[in-house]
């Protein structure tokens, strides 16, 4: 007897983690900070840790007093999710049924597809430009009678790329106003552009915009899994209808409050890394790789078919990055010593790199 199983999951990968890293290496695959949490972050993880016997509060009231005003909203807005990618799905399934469409650009984050076809959604998927940022047009063009819903990675994963304010607000008042437009801004604190849309101010003076955001990559919080939402108050009401309960811990609750309690501790560390990731990306273009200018905490190597060969560098020089066959590589902005790594593995060898450069060509 062969058991029933859901047609449609033939079509949905499971998700690829960042490849894990041998001891000493550096693991460089999955956009995580390279520091080790704040000391009152951990203290405010130890004191819950007595309590782990007992249900986490759905609401979270405290997490989400502290992002009301942080970003100056009505906490009614307000939704959390085990990472904002979480959220992503409860978007999904709180505006698109089956047969729905849900568009977003190609390449960008990898889960994407697969939160849409698990919705049972249909995925429309547009090629980003030739800078390798979001083609706005395109996807205009593309909207039908059954889109629901439209995201827009910004910064991009996996390209670091952004979108400018100015075409998005051209964007936004030209996509049809039942269409949820969902800005999702995992990587915005590493952003130095004084170019790319402010989402929460676009929620704010827009009815069909929600915006997206995370713990797991400037406050560190990767594995304890917590990220939001700020959306319409229609669909704010179903996400919390659609979200798995007690989905986001206490313990991942309280790392948040401290986290924003110590926001000038933090803006230290994504200035460092934001450091790391100019020099990473000025050595790279220099070595001659068609690097891409990133906002986010990482750099692209457009490399097409020489993906693998530069992957089997960096990780023959110990650095472990994420390889996008025939298409790149992202490589997270780490450490010095990290940095320090990939140059070594990458730079130096001006005879590789015009290999390198005759594969790409």
């Amino acid at each position: 007897m062969t058991l029933h199983q859901r047609p449609s999951l033939q079509a949905v990968p499971a998700y690829k983690q960042g490849k894990p890293a041998a001891a000493g290496a550096s693991k460089l695959s999955s956009n995580e900070s390279p520091h080790e949490p704040l000391p009152s972050v951990l203290d405010a993880i130890r004191d819950g840790i007595q309590s782990i016997h007992r249900y986490p509060s759905i609401a979270a009231p405290q997490v989400t007093a502290e992002l009301a005003a942080l970003h100056n909203v009505d906490p009614a807005h307000l939704t959390l999710g085990a990472g904002s990618v979480e959220v992503a799905a409860q978007l999904i399934h709180a505006v698109a049924a089956e047969g729905d469409e849900v568009m977003y650009a190609w390449r960008s984050f990898e889960a994407y597809p697969s939160l849409v076809r698990i919705a049972g959604a249909t995925p429309v998927e547009v090629p980003l430009d030739a800078d390798a940022k979001h083609d706005l047009d395109a996807m205009l063009a593309a909207v039908t009678e059954k889109t629901r819903l439209i995201f827009i990675c910004n910064p991009n994963n996996p390209t670091g790329t952004v979108v400018e304010a100015e075409a998005l607000e051209r964007f936004i008042a030209a996509v049809p106003r039942e269409v949820l437009i969902v800005i999702d801004e995992a990587y915005v604190h590493f952003d130095r552009s004084a170019v790319r849309a402010d989402g929460v101010e676009l929620f704010k003076k827009n009815p069909n915009v929600a915006v997206l955001h995370t713990f797991s990559k400037a406050y560190g919080l990767a594995g304890l899994r917590i990220g939001y939402a700020i959306s319409p108050l229609e669909v704010a009401e179903n996400l919390r209808k659609v979200a798995i309960p007690f989905g986001v811990s206490d313990l991942a609750q309280r790392a948040a409050v401290a986290s924003l309690h110590a926001a000038d501790e933090l803006a230290v560390r994504i200035n460092e890394v934001v450091a790391q990731r100019e020099r990473m990306y000025a050595g790279l273009g220099a070595a001659g790789y068609p690097v891409v200018a990133s906002e986010a905490n990482f750099v692209w190597i457009a490399a097409g078919d020489a993906t693998a060969d530069i992957e089997a560098r960096l990780e023959a020089g110990g650095v472990v990055a994420r390889a996008f066959p025939g298409e790149g590589l992202r490589i997270s902005s780490g450490s010095e010593l990290d940095v320090d790594r990939v140059l070594a593995a990458l730079g130096a060898d001006s005879a590789a790199v015009a290999a390198v450069e005759g594969a790409i060509a």
